[in-house]
C-alpha cells in the first residue's frame, strides 16, 4: 500500500507533476489549495480547501503518521523579491511546521535551496530559517536543495551549462559547481518521489548531485 502524502504548492510547476508521479506510483495524495483553485490538481488528487497562512483552516485534515512536502512559495525567486519571502515562504512554512507537528505527521520533506552561493541571499536565509523550524518540530525530514530546476518556462540557464562543466573540472571551483549544479524538473520530481518512499529517521540533506542520482535512479526502477 503506498503513502499518504499532503502536498502545499500542489498546482504549482513542481507540484502538478510530482502528484501525478505520486499518484501513478500508487500513493494517496491531498493537497491544499484555495477555494477555486481545485480543478489544479491532477485527477485522483483529493484537494482540501483551505489557506496555507491559517493552520486551523487545514491542520485538521492532514492524513496523520505520514509525508508532508511543503513546496508552497514565491514563484520565479529574484532578488527583488526579498519581502515576498518572508510574507510567502517563511509564512507558511512555519504555518505548516507547526500544522504537521500536531497533525502527527513522520515525514516532512521540503524544497529548500543549494548554498552558499553569491546571490539571493535573502532567499537563501529564508529557506535555511524555514529547515530550522522544521528541525524544531523534531520531525524527521528531508532537505531537497536545488538551485535551479530546469523545465518549461524555465530554461534560460541551459546557456549556462558548458560554463558547469569547464568549472567542475577545475579543482578550485569544482565543488562549487556540483553544488550550484542544475536540474532538471524529472530529475526533481523523481528525488521528491524517492524522498517520500524512503523516509529517514533524523535529517537528511539532498542537493544537485544527489538530486540527479535519485531521479535517474527511481526511472530506473520503474
Amino acid at each position: 500500500m503506498g503513502a499518504e502524502v499532503f502536498v502545499t504548492g500542489g498546482t504549482g510547476y513542481v507540484g502538478r507533476p510530482l502528484i501525478a508521479s505520486l499518484l501513478g506510483r500508487g500513493h494517496g495524495v491531498r493537497a491544499l489549495v484555495r477555494r477555486g483553485s481545485e480543478s489544479r490538481v491532477p485527477a485522483g488528487c483529493e484537494a482540501e480547501i483551505g489557506d496555507p497562512f491559517d493552520e486551523a483552516s487545514f491542520s485538521g485534515r492532514i492524513p496523520p503518521a505520514r509525508t508532508f512536502v511543503q513546496l508552497l512559495g514565491v514563484p520565479h525567486p529574484s532578488p527583488a523579491k526579498a519581502a515576498a519571502f518572508l510574507s510567502v515562504d517563511l509564512a507558511s512554512v512555519r504555518v505548516s511546521a507547526r500544522a504537521a507537528r500536531a497533525a502527527g505527521i513522520r515525514h516532512f520533506v521540503y524544497v529548500s535551496v543549494a548554498r552558499p552561493a553569491p546571490v539571493m541571499k535573502a532567499y537563501q536565509e529564508v529557506r535555511a530559517e524555514g529547515e530550522r523550524l522544521i528541525v524544531e518540530t523534531g520531525i524527521p525530514a528531508t532537505f531537497v536543495r536545488p538551485w535551479y530546476v530546469l523545465g518549461p518556462g524555465h530554461r534560460w540557464p541551459l546557456a549556462l551549462v558548458p560554463f558547469y562543466r569547464i568549472l567542475e573540472k577545475v579543482p578550485a571551483t569544482r565543488d562549487g559547481a556540483r553544488r550550484l549544479g542544475l536540474v532538471t524538473l524529472a530529475e526533481m520530481v523523481g528525488a521528491l518521489v524517492a524522498a517520500v518512499e524512503d523516509p529517514p529517521r533524523e535529517v537528511r540533506i539532498v542537493e544537485p548531485p544527489g538530486i540527479r542520482a535519485s531521479g535517474r535512479s527511481l526511472g530506473e526502477r520503474r
